[in-house]
């Protein structure tokens, strides 16, 4: 039952090598191992496939894998840092589309879930108009005491949770792997980054939650101008079924349809950027996937925001860094910026703050003047990551998916308007949540909190010096006694660290070349 995760893996590994993926694969600095590893799978690639361009050959490799890996791939296209620009680029051209499971079924399994059936639930039911690795939607008409309306029915597809569960494992299995045996890896955190897509996989794999995170977004965005989010139909959603308002606006990705209409594309574009900025430095909870597909322009202007399957959090504390990090950019105060990193533990404390504040302005200063259409986000990102490298840095897991989004977002702003000016549009965002959080009022505000939390922590004191009393007379009770280690428990160890065998770590390498063909520049 333990081999199966590695099975798996050395399945995808040899359908990667057959596609011809790791083609791909940087080799320059890569340790000898990893060299003679990806040369070897290079043996048994498919002869046509050196005549296809790498973004088919990820296509054809990640849907033979299934829906699991390509969201992997969509997953690892955001991390330019785990995987280079180059595969990042290749990565990003995956579509997370397939053929739906027949109707028949996803009706079995909406009628399932809601406990009635489908001309029960709905006065008229469609045609599949949109399906994922993940789930699929309809369209449809309800009618109730609030009359008559179209509606969008979201259905998980059937088996979906077990086969990704599965994958999973297998993920897991490369992530170790790479920590292991990969040093440089280890600062990238691959196991936090397998995390990070399993907490996000596996949320919306219940689409309540996704209902959920809807109906608090919808509550932040209240009193927004110009935005807002599609109502859900509880009574017709459940853990498989997610049941919203139909939107009728235009998607952000039809840009001449938008034009046609009237749109004002460079206000639009602001607008986007200035949206997702807001959510995540006031709110601290922003909407994680927020391409083209699932942006909707109204025909007032009015940005709707659809799929909430993936969301981001962001604490008080982060907010605040993230606010400070912002300003200083905008005003060029690159050793203030130095200093925030310094205070959120971004940065280890033996590197040189005055070190690091020249290294962002070597980031800062070539972009303050370009307008988008100069600026390669590609190469932005690419340097950042190497002065993360330089300086030691570590991933920062709670900040994978803003660091997505603020890259996705940009892309979006840009293709509406080429000439956008990044800075001055997040300007007066970040300066009014300044204001709001790092002013006066706030300085009160937080002082107040800090005295009632004072206050608290004198009413807990004696319970908490019992307990400080009781653990330390636990502790040296242990001490006096020793900690038993039985003849079984130590003939146990023995037999499990003969177990991890030559086999094993051989079998281990080459299942880890899957997840190499997609991520090894790590090494590089």
């Amino acid at each position: 039952m333990a081999l199966k995760p590695y099975w798996r893996f050395l399945r995808a590994g040899v359908i990667l090598a057959r596609e011809g993926v790791f083609a791909i694969v940087p080799l320059d600095d890569a340790p000898p191992s990893a060299r003679l590893a990806v040369r070897l799978a290079r043996t048994v690639e498919r002869r046509s496939a050196r005549r296809e361009d790498m973004a088919a050959r990820l296509s054809r490799a990640l849907d033979r894998l299934g829906p699991s890996y390509i969201k992997l791939g969509q997953f690892l296209a955001t991390r330019a840092d785990v995987v280079g620009e180059e595969v990042a680029g290749e990565l990003a051209a995956l579509q997370d589309q397939v053929p739906p499971v027949p109707d028949a079924a996803a009706h079995r399994a909406i009628a399932e879930a809601l406990g009635r059936p489908i001309a029960e639930l709905y006065t008229e039911f469609g045609e599949c108009v949109a399906a994922a690795s993940i789930a699929q939607v309809y369209r449809a008409r309800l009618t109730d005491r609030d009359g008559t309306r179209d509606v969008a029915v979201k259905v998980l597809r059937p088996g979906v949770a077990r086969r990704f569960e599965k994958d999973l494992e297998s993920f897991y299995v490369a992530a170790r792997f790479l920590e292991r045996h990969v040093r440089r890896s280890r600062r990238l955190r691959p196991i936090a980054v397998v995390d990070t897509l399993a907490a996000s996989v596996r949320f919306e794999m219940d689409l309540r939650l996704e209902a959920a995170a809807m109906s608090e977004m919808a509550e932040n965005t209240l009193e927004d101008p110009r935005f807002r989010v599609p109502r859900v139909e509880w009574s017709r959603t459940a853990r498989t079924v997610l049941t919203m308002e139909w939107i009728n606006g235009i998607k952000l990705s039809r840009v001449a349809s938008l034009a046609g209409a009237g749109h004002d594309l460079p206000e639009l574009g602001r607008h986007v950027l200035q949206t997702f900025l807001r959510h995540a430095v006031r709110d601290g909870f922003f909407h994680a996937d927020m391409h083209q597909g699932n942006l909707f322009a109204e025909s007032d202007g009015t940005l709707v925001a659809v799929d909430y399957g993936i969301t981001g959090r962001l604490s008080q504390e982060e907010r605040g860094f993230l606010a400070q990090i912002l300003y200083g950019f905008i005003r060029r105060d690159y050793r203030r910026v130095a200093e925030v990193h310094f205070r959120a533990g971004y940065v280890p404390q033996g590197q040189d703050v005055d070190l690091f504040a020249q290294a962002l302005r070597a980031v800062g200063e070539p972009i303050r003047d370009a307008t988008a259409a100069d600026i390669s986000m590609s190469r932005l990102l690419a340097h950042l990551f190497e002065v993360t490298d330089l300086f030691e840095m570590a991933t920062q897991p709670q900040l994978i998916m803003l660091q997505k989004t603020m890259v996705v977002v940009e892309g979006v702003a840009r293709s509406l308007d080429p000439e956008l000016d990044m800075w001055r549009a997040a300007e007066p965002v970040v300066r009014d949540w300044m204001v709001a959080e790092l002013g006066p009022s706030a300085t009160l505000r937080r002082a107040q909190e800090a005295a009632g939390a004072i206050a608290r922590a004198a009413l807990q004191a004696p319970e908490l010096a019992e307990r400080v009393d009781r653990l330390s007379r636990d502790l040296e009770a242990a001490l006096e006694r020793g900690l038993p280690l039985s003849p079984t428990s130590v003939e146990t160890l023995g037999k499990y660290a003969a177990g991890r065998s030559a086999l094993r770590l051989g079998a281990m390498w080459v299942g880890a070349l899957a997840l190499v063909a997609i991520a090894w520049s790590v090494v590089g």
